[in-house]
């Protein structure tokens, strides 16, 4: 019998009790602490995340069950225990996941539905959650072909979901994190310290630490950045500093209004560029 349905079950327990200990944690000790409104931003970015979960659930649950369910691709070519199995799967989707992000600032028309996610000034842990639905859609229809290609089954994509979440939940969120454990952290691990950096309206700091569950892919590939005093990073991106744009409907918007934001920096270009005429 498949494990599927016990792993989605602690996955959900897991990523909603890490929420409520980050969301708790921002209170007392932020890095960030001019935060107004905690509760309507959280929900609206909760409220992202409700239609995107209909989304994954509605149209991609059976297509990606189908997907895993042969023995095909990358893992299923040499024999070695169930174990190094699982860990092989782990590395080589997070690899993939790297390289997917990266692709979302560099590729103007996915940069134009990942800006929602980093057009957040005041993020939090809540952060982590808030996606466009259609790069949700995106995500999960190039997952398709992924999948099959590495050989990961449905128990081992979930798995992987398992532990990710509680990583990206913690690397959003607005807590204070020592700088000495998180310099540990990182070394396994992206942390606050890093994530707050690619969130920068500077255009050379948000094109890097790309990584989501092991932060050893922005060393490897030269991505790697860190800023001495954190707390001094402007987060967000300015061309979506109105109200509108922090609602669930103005986050649903964004990508097609005529601000809609590339994230991608180029020599030639300001730090920051935005579409127009449309």
């Amino acid at each position: 019998m498949s494990a599927a349905p016990d792993i989605v079950a602690y996955r959900t327990l897991i990523a909603a009790g890490c929420l409520a200990v980050l969301w708790a944690l921002e209170g007392v000790a932020p890095m960030y602490p001019a935060r107004r409104n905690r509760l309507v931003h959280d929900l609206n970015n909760l409220g992202l995340m409700a239609i995107n979960v209909a989304v994954i659930s509605l149209l991609f649950g059976a297509l990606t069950v189908g997907v895993t369910r042969y023995d095909f691709g990358l893992l299923h070519w040499l024999v070695w225990p169930a174990w190094a199995e699982m860990v092989a799967a782990i590395v080589l989707f997070d690899a993939w996941q790297y390289l997917w992000h990266l692709l979302n600032h560099q590729v103007s028309f996915l940069s134009r539905f990942h800006s929602v996610h980093h057009a957040d000034a005041e993020m939090d842990a809540s952060s982590a959650l808030r996606f466009h639905p259609g790069e949700i859609f995106l995500s999960s229809s190039t997952r398709l072909i992924v999948l099959p290609v590495l050989g990961l089954s449905v128990e081992q994509l979930l798995l992987y979901e398992t532990l990710l979440l509680p990583v990206i939940l913690f690397h959003h969120s607005n807590v204070r994190v020592p700088a000495g454990l998180d310099r540990a952290l990182r070394v396994v691990i992206p942390t606050p310290w890093m994530h707050w950096v690619h969130h920068s309206q500077i255009a050379v700091e948000r094109n890097s630490n790309y990584s989501s569950l092991l932060s050893v892919w922005d060393r490897l590939f030269g991505t790697f950045r860190l800023r001495e005093r954190p707390e001094e990073i402007q987060l967000g991106l300015p061309e979506y500093p109105e109200a509108e744009w922090r609602r669930v409907i103005g986050m649903l918007r964004a990508p097609f209004h005529r601000r809609s934001c590339r994230l991608k920096d180029t020599k030639s270009a300001p730090a920051i560029q935005c579409r127009s005429g449309e």
